[in-house]
């Protein structure tokens, strides 16, 4: 029987892990309080994005989560934190060195990683720090719009300790039109650290109030 803490993945969705991975990350989802909502999209290749990010906390949730699903997410790091024997654990959780040449212009590449890939889902954080970042940086959505991928939106609520997922965009190119549709969908998520909310989540949260 299905956790009604998780939600079911499409038969496109990459996969990892086994029934052991899944059943202790549902443990430790359950032992926290937390669940997972929405509904993933059937797609075997995008951009995931994860936001408001206030918290190494959140990256904690991110793998949590994913291996309770089962969902396979991948996030670029540079080449040199995969020394021993820290190799193993980076490649386990999800990491994919790039080196020093690719980082330079690390929009392309991931772009092309993307489009050449059979399956691949490659998680952002958009704001870029835990501390309080001024702007979002783009390279995200030029990521998805040069792969011709959607932009998949997750969320970690600390009020309802929930696991969001948000829907997905195909972003049109017109990133002055796209970025404020994008940035509106986490108006209402509460971040483990309130005062460190990025400037236009802040702007959304002082508009609203």
């Amino acid at each position: 029987m299905t956790d009604p803490r998780l939600i079911e993945l499409g038969p496109n969705v990459p996969r990892r892990g086994n029934a052991f991975s899944r059943w202790l990350s549902l443990l430790i989802l359950k032992l926290l309080g937390w669940r997972v909502t929405g509904a993933f999209p059937d797609v075997r290749k995008g951009v995931l994005i994860v936001a408001p990010h206030t918290s190494n906390f959140d990256g904690f949730m991110t793998v949590v989560a994913s291996f309770a699903l089962g969902l396979k997410i991948s996030f670029f790091v540079k080449a040199a934190a995969f020394t021993f024997p820290f190799g193993g654990f980076m490649r386990w959780v999800g990491a994919l060195p790039v080196n020093r040449d690719n980082s330079k212009n690390l929009v392309a590449y991931s772009a092309a990683q993307l489009r050449e890939a059979d399956q691949l889902l490659i998680s952002v954080a958009p704001e870029g720090t835990r501390s309080t970042a001024d702007n979002w940086k783009s390279g995200f959505y030029w990521i998805a719009h040069q792969a011709e991928l959607p932009i998949i939106f997750v969320a970690f609520d600390y009020l309802t300790k929930e696991v969001r997922i948000m829907g997905s965009m195909m972003p049109t190119g017109d990133i002055d039109k796209d970025m404020p549709e994008i940035i509106a969908r986490y108006r209402d998520i509460h971040p483990r650290h309130p005062e460190r909310l990025s400037g236009p989540l802040r702007a959304l949260r002082d508009r609203k109030e």
